[in-house]
């Protein structure tokens, strides 16, 4: 009797069970797209497809199913999907009883770090009318891919875009000054030598003549002109003969300082384009009607007859055009020859105040020491507080020893001196990028498209957004861990391996992407070199690779543990 007690009893337990669930669900009735999962532009994005099976969904029955990931004891629900029975009224997607059915869900995640060790599961919320079923969570993928994670620190060890100097060992120069006669005649009038322009002129010869280590002549040039109102066989002799007095002042200047230099002359009888330069330039009220009436006539005399009757009916002609056109143009060419690179560093040491700012700038790149160049460009900007370059240099120095906030407020402070500067939009672009701030940093790529960083920075923007094709495509001229990365999610590994190699600076984050690419390539061996060559130089990045999904195929070889 006892036993036949029991066995009604189990008989009972196990009615009550059948009531109160649905049944389990297997892993195999999931497929998960991607797999493992991913981290996309700051997401882990994912496709679940499913099934029930045959005689699961009760034609009464209601199913939500949930995506939960579970993490470093912490969990995040996904978007839930819920399906019905056949006799449920209601707009859920229906699932037959008989023949069970397919379901596509998505559902993205916030992406965490402490993703990359994750267990996705499915829970389930199954009811019949107020009655609830027990539905066993099932687990349908393990651990996220974060690579592209490494993106705000691969942006962080971008080259930021400098700002050059302007320094030349040997400048040209020229000054131009002109001789004006009286009409009809060629002699030089003592008046004109004391002009400002002539002045000018013997000064700049004067000080070539006095400081001949600084400055160097180059050459003086004579263009002679005849104002276009007279007959053209006069202008001809007018033209050669003013050439020929203003020359001949030039000559004798240049004996008087004992100065040499060639002298190239020339003339022009009647100086058109100098007319119409001047009636444009003028406040002539019909000036527009002269130059349209005047280029009608393509003969030099017919010109000549209508320039004078306009002449007589515009004042303003004769008394300020034709007279500024009786001239002779002088331009004299010299070369201001600039201090040597070992006089800078004297005179950097002697006294900086003595410097201009191209030279404090030039003399910055002798040498390649952080707090060298930071020294000179503080003073920089000591002395010359409203150059925004050494403001935009001083953050490139705090941004590659890894001071973000510092290289942020002057690279902030180099703007504000100039908005439109290519370099620094790009270095605060750079900033944005490594704080996780899209839209900023698009704004200020906007403006940096001649930066020399501009292409690792417009890669990295499309990284951050999860376009991989626009990001690899932009990439592949790259010299930068940034452009490497990018072309690593494209799935790009022998141009990414090139730009990895072609990296200035090489940083324990170059060795990890090399490994990241020649584990995906099955090159086992260089993969665990390259490893051991990140570890050396950055030993925290052990905590990231021994967790990192990329490297599973290394975990039972000797080699990669002995890393650890």
């Amino acid at each position: 009797m006892k036993i036949k007690s029991l066995f009604i009893l189990a008989l009972a337990a196990g009615s009550l069970a059948s009531c109160s669930k649905m049944g389990a669900l297997s892993a195999d009735n999931f497929t998960v797209v991607p797999s493992p999962l991913e981290a996309v532009s700051n997401e882990v994005p994912v496709t679940i497809n499913g099934r029930f099976p045959e005689k699961y969904m009760k034609k009464k029955a209601e199913v939500t199913v949930i995506p939960v990931l579970r993490f470093a004891g912490k969990e995040v629900l996904g978007q839930p999907a819920s399906f019905q029975g056949e006799k449920v009224i209601g707009n859920n997607q229906e699932i037959s009883y008989r023949l069970g059915g397919n379901y596509v869900m998505r559902a993205t995640f916030p992406y965490d770090p402490d993703m990359i060790q994750s267990e996705l599961y499915l829970a389930f919320d199954a009811r019949k009318g107020k009655k609830t079923y027990s539905v066993p969570d099932v687990l349908v993928a393990k651990g996220v891919l974060s690579t592209s994670a490494l993106l705000g620190r691969t942006v962080g060890e971008t080259q930021g875009a400098a700002s050059g100097d302007a320094f030349q060992y040997m400048t040209n120069q020229s000054q131009k000054s002109q001789i004006k006669y009286l009409i009809n005649q060629s002699k030089i009038r003592l008046s004109e030598l004391s002009t400002p322009s002539i002045q000018e002129f013997v000064k700049v010869l004067r000080d070539i003549k006095e400081d001949q280590r600084s400055f160097a002549l180059d050459g003086i040039e004579v263009m002679a002109y005849a104002s276009p109102d007279g007959k053209q066989d006069l202008n001809e002799r007018l033209a050669r003969a003013r050439q020929l007095s203003s020359s001949n002042y030039i000559s004798d200047k240049l004996e008087e300082l004992e100065l040499i230099s060639p002298i190239s002359t020339r003339y022009t009888a009647e100086d058109w384009e100098g007319f119409q330069e001047l009636v444009s330039a003028s406040n002539i009220q019909d000036k527009e009607i002269i130059l349209r009436v005047l280029s009608m006539y393509e003969d030099p005399e017919e010109r000549e007859r209508q320039i004078k009757n306009i002449s007589a009916a515009y004042t303003e002609l004769i008394d300020e055009i034709l007279p500024e056109l009786r001239r002779a143009r002088i331009t004299l060419n010299y070369v201001l020859i600039g201090r040597t690179d070992d006089e800078i560093l004297q005179q950097l040491q002697a006294d900086a105040s003595k410097l201009s700012v191209e030279e404090l700038l030039y003399v910055a790149t002798f040498d390649e020491t952080a707090n060298q160049q930071k020294e000179i460009y503080e003073k920089t900007v000591q002395l010359y507080p409203n150059d925004y370059r050494a403001y935009n240099n001083l953050g490139l120095i705090a941004q590659m020893t890894g001071k973000m906030a510092e290289a942020k407020e002057w690279f902030t402070k180099a703007a504000t001196l100039n908005s439109t500067a290519p370099e620094v939009n790009a270095n605060l672009a750079l900033v944005a990028l490594v704080e996780g701030d899209e839209a900023t940093a698009e704004s200020y790529l906007g403006r940096a498209s001649e930066a020399s960083n501009y292409s690792d920075l417009l890669s990295a923007l499309q990284v951050s957004k999860g376009n991989y094709a626009a990001a690899g495509a932009n990439a592949k001229n790259g010299k930068s861990n940034t452009a490497a990365l990018a072309l690593i999610l494209n799935k790009d590994y022998a141009t990414a391996l090139k730009v990895l190699n072609m990296v200035p600076r090489k940083t324990a984050t170059t060795d990890y992407l090399r490994a990241v690419c020649a584990i995906r390539q099955n090159m086992y061996d260089t993969a665990v070199t390259s490893l051991k060559s990140a570890f050396e130089k950055d030993p925290s990045l052990k905590q990231r690779a021994a967790k990192d999904l990329e490297f599973t195929k290394l975990a039972n070889r000797e080699a990669f543990k002995a890393l650890f």
